[in-house]
């Protein structure tokens, strides 16, 4: 090849640059399980949402008995039908709207409680795992006590006190969901405050908040992504576990967790008063946990791999 051909020869295409968080977008549109499972859960979000709406929309106020045609000549429940599509409980009351008013008790208190313990145990496990030394040891051992201390001891106790209420409830589960982000976050920070960008940012004269929020917070996102979205079902567990004990929601106000305490004596001549609040229970659970491991897949670099093996099974199929 002479020289004026390489002058006139074309230039190669540049190499597109994306960042970790495009390439685990592009990773996770692959991932169907982790896109229905986020369906799934838009879906009863925006149910939740619009509950006051549908029971307007079909008459059926969430506490409003029907005794003339919501109770059976037995006093039993009336199974699914036309007017009931999930039946009616003991008093006669609409299952659907209230299975629908329920999710927005657990998503409310699933949501806001993994939400402030994810800010409290990001903020403690970056004072821990920056400043270290006697800093450390505190809040280690604090985090220890809190992760071995019975939490249904310590919910008894709070309302007790407080007695039952939504606040109470977002409070017992935002005091055991901290913990464990703060020691991810703990651990993490310990690696990141050696690197060269951290001693970069010392040099320059950046202060230590700067330093923690600014140029570690931002690579510990991911990890608390990942864990945040699986505490979300815990939360809704650990909600209709103290509402079915009688520690969480109060009744008439609608729950999961008091809607199957109050099925307890009628499953086997009802079968619909247990099913309906437990398979939604059930699928909002696994919902969250299947969309927290997609997450957490599309994020590792390490699985980049199986992507890509899901990507050219995907093409010879087609």
């Amino acid at each position: 090849m002479t020289l004026t051909e390489l002058r006139v020869a074309p230039a190669a295409p540049a190499i597109a640059g994306r960042s970790p968080w495009q390439l685990a977008w592009l990773r996770i549109r692959t991932d169907k399980v982790a896109l229905i499972s986020a369906v799934v859960i838009v879906v009863l979000i925006v149910l939740a949402a619009t509950a006051p709406l549908i029971s307007a929309w079909n008459g059926h106020d969430p506490d409003e008995p029907f005794r003339d045609v919501g109770i059976t000549d037995d006093g039993l429940p009336v199974g699914p039908n036309g007017q009931f599509w999930f039946g009616t409980d003991r008093l006669g009351r609409d299952l659907f709207v209230r299975v629908l008013y329920g999710a927005r008790v657990s998503l409310v208190v699933g949501l806001v409680a993994t939400g402030l313990a994810a800010l409290v145990g990001v903020v403690i496990g970056l004072l821990a795992g920056y400043y270290g030394g006697v800093i450390d040891t505190l809040l280690s051992r604090l985090m220890d006590v809190v992760l071995s201390f019975p939490y249904l001891i310590f919910a008894i106790a709070v309302v007790s006190i407080a007695g039952p209420s939504l606040t109470a409830t977002i409070g017992v589960i935002s005091f055991y969901s901290w913990a464990a982000i703060a020691r991810v976050v703990r651990g993490q920070t310990l690696s990141l405050k050696e690197r060269e960008y951290v001693e970069a940012a010392k040099s320059l004269g950046a202060g230590d908040l700067r330093i923690m929020f600014v140029d570690i917070l931002p690579n510990l996102l991911a990890p608390v992504i990942v864990l945040t979205t699986l505490l979300i079902p815990a939360a809704i567990v650990f909600e209709s576990t103290l509402s079915f004990l009688g520690l969480g929601i109060v009744p008439p106000t609608p729950s999961w967790g008091n809607l199957l305490s109050e099925a307890q004596g009628f499953y086997r001549v009802a079968w619909w008063y247990l099913s309906f609040p437990a398979l939604t229970l059930l699928v909002t659970t696994l919902a969250f946990n299947l969309l927290g491991d997609g997450v957490r897949d599309a994020i590792d670099p390490r699985t980049e791999r199986l992507f890509a093996r899901r990507r050219r099974r995907s093409r010879r199929a087609a």
